[in-house]
């Protein structure tokens, strides 16, 4: 996505939920500093195949996984939202890459980062002391962020952790994504919400609001960016996104 075009989106999503955008800035410099300090990916760096499977966090990801395991998945780079690793974990599949603001199980993501994931480490204004807290323990690190780009933090567009992997996807030049748990409606589950409880609960306001913002990044993406996207996962409707099943174009 062109910055010209992202920065008008941001602009929205500032207003829409009232974030700080010094905070998320300050946030991105914190960041970048640590990544200064050691050793950080540059996006060249972390190979992407033309085929890719996005793994959201939505109440459809279980059963996406575990139709998935049926097919030899070696020709798709495999891209975690955030919690989404914790569902793959428990089906005993590592993600070649995960996008993450470092709220999901951090646990489950400092595993599959030693056992080879690569990690985008997204910063905002609200995890400033995650960033602080975990990045100096991670290793093959790319930082991102939704305002200006640094050094070595960069801007791909999105929002969410799930449009960003999209974002991303599309940025080292995937051809093909296939969406998996990313249904974009009312309902969160343990993996994006840990704190609930239960398996699956009600999505609150701000949380609606911002797979709002998701699905419409996704949708812009699939009308404006040159890439086929497709999905499996349940929930709503994605204009300009087919629903397939998977068995169907493996």
């Amino acid at each position: 996505m062109n910055l010209d075009i992202w920065f008008q989106w941001y602009k929205c999503i500032l207003e829409a939920f009232g974030f700080d955008r010094d905070m998320d800035e300050r946030s991105a410099e914190t960041l970048n500093k640590i990544l200064d300090e050691g050793t950080c990916l540059k996006p060249h760096e972390i190979p992407v195949k033309k085929k890719v499977i996005i793994f959201g966090a939505g109440p459809s990801l279980k059963g996406n996984i575990r139709e998935l395991k049926k097919y030899d998945l070696s020709d798709f780079t495999l891209i975690a939202a955030d919690g989404a690793t914790t569902a793959l974990r428990e089906e005993g599949i590592i993600p070649d890459v995960i996008v993450t603001d470092l709220d999901g199980r951090i646990d489950d993501i400092l595993h599959a980062n030693s056992e080879g994931s690569v990690l985008l480490v997204h910063a905002h204004g609200n995890n400033l002391e995650n960033i602080e807290k975990y990045v100096p323990v991670l290793k093959n690190v790319l930082g991102t962020t939704q305002s200006v780009p640094l050094e070595h933090v960069h801007n791909f567009g999105g929002f969410t952790d799930g449009d960003r992997c999209l974002f991303f996807a599309v940025e080292r030049g995937a051809e093909f994504i296939v969406l998996a748990g990313m249904d974009f409606g009312k309902v969160v589950t343990r993996y994006s919400r840990p704190e609930i409880g239960s398996d699956e609960g009600a999505a609150d306001e701000i949380k609606e609001l911002k797979l709002k913002y998701a699905k419409e990044l996704v949708e812009w993406a699939a009308e404006n960016e040159d890439i086929e996207i497709v999905t499996i996962s349940g929930g709503e409707e994605v204009k300009g996104v087919l629903k397939v099943d998977f068995k169907d174009i493996n």
